[in-house]
């Protein structure tokens, strides 16, 4: 496995500004500047990721370096990918040392938002060091509890877990007990190349949703989710 760290990043305060409707030379501002400099201080966003191979498939499973998924979707989608790179990124579990004012929901919305930002940034980071390691050209990424809760379960987070090693030890990613990974704003997955543009967002029914990245797709439904319960 690789660990991705102690990466340099920028936070543009007029533009976290912007996103968060705070007006410029007001008391929110300086407040707002204030945080960004303490994410500043002590932010490491950070992520693994590995090179393994596909080593089999069923009809509703893939094997990968011997550890085995469920998911007709996943299946689908690496249909002749012999090579994938699992893969977690966070924001970095600093950032949950940060105090805040007791009751100040306005400051935990501004920090989750920065969290969000360096989560965005680490994902960008780890993907061009695969493109530019690895020479993947057109590639796309299935995460578990993406799409409909049946594509793939998020249950099997702890299956991606073991696939990368110890990941809490490498960088301070853990999952609690309902499977949602801790820091919250982190990511993972399994990155493969394809030259057919994927987001699980086209699985999911549920609407509406403010994190959709693409409508669903009723005709990727049918061919791949076949079988497949949509969710209630």
């Amino acid at each position: 496995m690789a660990i991705l760290t102690d990466i340099p990043f920028e936070l543009d305060f007029a533009a976290l500004s912007r996103e968060l409707h705070v007006e410029p030379e007001t008391e929110d501002a300086g407040e707002l500047a204030e945080l960004i400099e303490k994410v500043r201080a002590i932010g490491n966003p950070k992520a693994i990721y590995k090179e393994c191979y596909v080593e089999g498939r069923e009809d509703d499973a893939v094997t990968i370096d011997g550890i085995t998924f469920s998911s007709r979707a996943l299946r689908t989608n690496l249909a002749g990918v012999e090579r994938v790179f699992p893969y977690v990124a966070t924001c970095g579990e600093e950032l949950d040392g940060i105090a805040l004012p007791d009751g100040d929901f306005i400051q935990q919305f501004w920090l989750d938002t920065i969290k969000a930002t360096l989560l965005q940034f680490i994902t960008r980071y780890l993907n061009a060091t695969l493109d530019r390691k690895y020479a993947l050209g057109k590639t796309s990424a299935m995460s578990p509890g993406s799409g409909d809760v049946t594509v793939w379960p998020i249950e099997q987070q702890t299956h991606l877990f073991a696939l990368l090693g110890d990941v809490k030890d490498g960088i301070g990613v853990e999952l609690n007990e309902s499977f949602l990974m801790v820091p919250n704003k982190s990511l993972s997955g399994i990155r493969f190349p394809t030259e057919i543009a994927f987001q699980s967002c086209q699985l999911c029914h549920r609407q509406p949703c403010s994190s959709r990245a693409a409508p669903f797709d009723k005709a990727l439904w049918d061919s791949i989710g076949d079988g497949i319960e949509p969710e209630a």
